[in-house]
């Protein structure tokens, strides 16, 4: 991921994705070693923020969006999800998947970039549907 654009976390998301990545770490049996470094270093440089006080066109984990991709114009709704609740047929990402760790903390508006191996892939975030935060379902 070339963007280095400030992204925001909110609290709970961040001490449940550190957790995460703590446990897969501890895992020898872990295929995307270089997918979980990607993650950390997003949660690193994240700005982190109470739940009440994220924006709500922030990118949030269990948050349904839009994206348009720049590449074919085809536009997608997506559901931001932590592995277990992952479900490809159904649009449900897991922020996990190389697209989960690109969109965390953007906003809507923003054009997110990632390698794949065909090449730079690029994604704007047309819409969030639906955040938890603004509609008052904060995680615990």
């Amino acid at each position: 991921m070339k963007q280095r654009k400030a992204i925001y976390m909110t609290e709970s998301d961040m001490k449940r994705l550190e957790k995460l990545l703590e446990l897969l770490e501890e895992e020898d049996n872990v295929r995307d070693q270089d997918h979980l470094v990607q993650l950390g270093d997003e949660l690193r440089r994240a700005k982190v923020v109470p739940s009440k006080s994220i924006h709500p066109d922030v990118v949030t984990m269990n948050s349904k969006i839009r994206v348009k991709d720049l590449n074919s114009g085809n536009e997608t709704i997506y559901h931001l999800v932590f592995p277990g609740d992952a479900d490809a047929k159904n649009n449900r990402i897991s922020i996990l998947a190389p697209i989960g760790t690109a969109l965390i903390g953007f906003r809507a508006g923003d054009v997110v970039e990632w390698e794949v191996p065909a090449g730079l892939r690029q994604l704007k975030i047309e819409e969030i549907i639906y955040q938890p935060e603004a509609a008052g379902d904060f995680h615990l």
